[in-house]
């Protein structure tokens, strides 16, 4: 059970929201690259990035702030003779270039949203030229999937929707749920199984994450196919030490 630190962007600036609005921003840091050594520190095996005006704008607005991370991860790597950690990359992405754009700095995964919504084909195309570096993020309210910025509502089912990516390549699925989302009230475990009970690759969970309980609670539904979970506003606020929690995550998957 992989725990994956979130460095949500606004502005140059790491960021939380509530419930993704972006008027309800909490800054945490004006130095992307140092927040993501801090982590790297912490032990994290895997960087959650998201460029919160890009999810709004429909194209990429923290580009710099993203090579500082990346950056930040490869000298941390260099120093202590590690291999790089993975970096996974979501927010207004919406074409191919931008994709190899992204890679080529350093990003290990890009995850689509919106646009795998609205452009299947797009999302299709990105599989099949960038095979294994595509993963979908499906943030939902009450079962239907949100689009730009979870400004609007689809009608689209989340299950019917991951099924029909899985067919086209993605990597793995992860799954946020809007209500919970910065309000750390607990992950929505039994949506978050459902849908890992509906496909065969990997869903990672989002939104609503709070303390130990909350791991240890994943931890005992992993085998569903649950790979990870991202951590937010717990991490920033300490009611959840990151590496103890991963060191327990260890200690429950063994």
């Amino acid at each position: 059970m992989l725990l994956i630190p979130a460095i949500d962007l606004k502005d140059g600036h790491c960021v939380r929201l509530k419930q993704g609005d972006m008027e309800l921003a909490t800054v945490f840091s004006d130095d992307p690259g140092k927040m993501a050594r801090h982590w790297l520190e912490q032990g994290a095996r895997r960087l959650h990035l998201v460029d919160l005006n890009g999810a709004f704008a429909g194209k990429p607005k923290n580009e710099g702030a993203v090579k500082s991370i990346v950056k930040a991860v490869q000298d941390y790597a260099e120093e202590f003779d590690l291999p790089e950690i993975p970096v996974q990359l979501g927010g207004g992405i919406r074409d191919l270039d931008t994709i190899e754009r992204y890679l080529d700095d350093g990003i290990s995964y890009i995850i689509i949203g919106t646009a795998a919504v609205k452009s299947p084909g797009f999302l299709q195309d990105a599989c099949g030229a960038f095979p294994g570096h595509i993963i979908v993020g499906l943030d939902a309210k009450d079962g239907k999937v949100a689009t730009d910025g979870w400004s609007k509502l689809s009608g689209h089912e989340v299950i019917d929707l991951a099924q029909k990516f899985e067919g086209y390549g993605v990597e793995s699925i992860i799954y946020t749920d809007i209500g919970r989302d910065g309000m750390m009230g607990g992950v929505n475990i039994e949506a978050t199984v459902r849908l890992a009970q509906a496909v065969k690759i990997p869903v990672i969970a989002s939104g609503g994450l709070h303390n130990i309980s909350d791991v240890e609670a994943l931890c005992a539904v992993q085998d569903e196919g649950i790979e990870g979970v991202i951590c937010g506003r717990s991490i920033y606020e300490g009611t959840l030490d990151l590496a103890s929690a991963q060191e327990r995550a260890d200690e429950l998957s063994e």
